[in-house]
């Protein structure tokens, strides 16, 4: 009996707990420096820019 392959839907993900999708616009060549960042530390792009997001609302606060 031949099996069906499930089909791999590309693009959308399955969100990583309760993470929600944020748009934001950037220059490309600072897209490019993270994402050149993520690679080399082994972490995905959005992980790298939460953890910039954190960094900033910290020192915001601090003010």
């Amino acid at each position: 009996m031949i099996e069906k392959k499930k089909t791999v839907k590309r693009g959308r993900r399955n969100p990583l707990g309760d993470r929600r999708q944020f748009l934001t616009m950037m220059s490309p060549d600072i897209i490019r420096a993270i994402k050149k960042a993520a690679i080399e530390d082994d972490r995905a792009a959005w992980d790298v820019m939460e953890e910039a997001a954190r960094q900033w609302l910290e020192r915001r606060n601090e003010k």
